[in-house]
């Protein structure tokens, strides 16, 4: 399936949801920018709140796939995408590198956090969780996402995506309580490729979405 844009994508989604989930104690919590344009369709359906997991991956040189993540809080998840002796390897082998990496992506995570609403996990206690991307190639995003939340009593986790692959299904139903996938593809060539416009702003245009959304509904 391919869509005119985000915005759009965001509105079928919204429409799936909003009999169940309207004014029932949400919060929309997008993965990236992408996540957000769309999340904010969904957010103003449900007249809750929208915020965004800041999260960073660590590369390997010469590694197509990153061999971890890690988000705002300074949690480290490796990617399941890699078997353990695969990680065993590589950890053994870049275990300086890793760490410096580690200390470089949470710097870059600390300056975007000072430009304000990402993710205060206080506000997500007790809430239905709505983890939204704009298109999921492995379930990766959603297990950095699971960890950050573990500390957090909620009450479900739903991931919501226009897109996502065979291989990222298979996760999310080891990890959400409910998925809403408007399309599931075989071979995933990259979030863009199924958007008829790019139609992500700059990020200080998407700290003005989030703040939009709450002053939309209040």
């Amino acid at each position: 399936m391919y869509f005119a844009n985000r915005v759009q994508s965001g509105r079928m989604l919204a429409n799936q949801l909003v009999g169940k989930y309207r004014y029932e104690n949400c919060a929309v919590v997008a993965l990236d920018d992408g996540g957000v344009v769309v999340g904010a369709q969904i957010a103003a359906s449900l007249h809750c709140v929208l915020s965004l997991l800041l999260n960073e991956p660590i590369m390997l040189p010469r590694e197509l796939e990153a061999i971890a993540g890690i988000t705002q809080d300074g949690s480290v998840t490796f990617n399941s995408t890699y078997s353990p002796g695969e990680l065993d390897e590589l950890i053994g082998e870049y275990y300086q590198y890793i760490e410096q990496e580690k200390l470089t992506r949470l710097h870059d995570l600390h300056d975007m956090i000072g430009r304000g609403n990402t993710v205060d996990k206080r506000l997500l206690a007790g809430r239905n969780i709505i983890l939204v991307s704009d298109g999921l190639g492995s379930g990766f995003a959603i297990d950095l996402a699971a960890a950050f939340l573990k500390p957090v009593p909620t009450e479900k986790l739903i991931v919501a995506t226009p897109l996502a692959s065979v291989q990222a299904v298979d996760r999310l139903h080891v990890l959400a309580d409910e998925l809403y996938v408007l399309s599931v593809v075989e071979n995933f060539m990259g979030s863009d490729h199924y958007y008829d416009q790019h139609d992500i702003p700059p990020h200080d245009k998407i700290v003005e979405i989030i703040e939009r959304i709450t002053l939309n509904w209040k």
